[in-house]
């Protein structure tokens, strides 16, 4: 069993997309801003100075998180986390999320930060890990969805 954690190739564009788009249906829905996002992930995300990572088990790809741009400052957000549900349990979001919090520090990042939903008990409980901090949420948050705002200092 191979895992290896990749960086953004055109070729993955449409994993992105679909890994994304299944998880916010499960748990959420999706809002005309993922929406704009995934169908342009190059447009919002690489072009804009941002990174997407992918993680693949024997060359199929299983999970994909990204570190966009916002703002002008430098800071980034960790988004679009996604894992395959077949492949969820596994802790391929784990991986994906040590990959981008070591990537972070590598090219000096100050700090990421992250938008959430306090009823995704796992997945705060897994940035609470990795030393993610609550944060107040601004009223102009680019997410509905998002009740909890976290930043992890790097």
């Amino acid at each position: 069993m191979t895992v290896e954690i990749i960086t953004f190739d055109k070729k993955y564009e449409n994993d992105f997309y679909s890994l994304n788009k299944e998880w916010l249906e499960t748990f959420f829905y999706v809002e005309p801003y993922d929406e704009e996002v995934l169908r342009n992930p190059e447009k919002y995300i690489i072009n804009k100075g941002g990174y997407i990572f992918f993680v693949k088990l024997n060359d199929i790809v299983v999970g994909t998180v990204a570190l966009m741009p916002v703002g002008n400052e430098g800071l980034f957000e960790l988004t679009k986390m996604a894992v395959s549900p077949n492949y969820r349990g596994h802790k391929f979001g784990q991986k994906l999320m040590q990959h981008c919090i070591d990537y972070a520090k590598n090219i000096g990042l100050p700090k990421l930060i992250l938008y959430s939903n306090t009823t995704l008990t796992n997945a705060i409980y897994i940035y609470r890990k990795y030393g993610f901090i609550e944060i107040p949420v601004e009223p102009n948050s680019p997410y509905k969805r998002s009740d909890i705002k976290m930043e992890l200092l790097l």
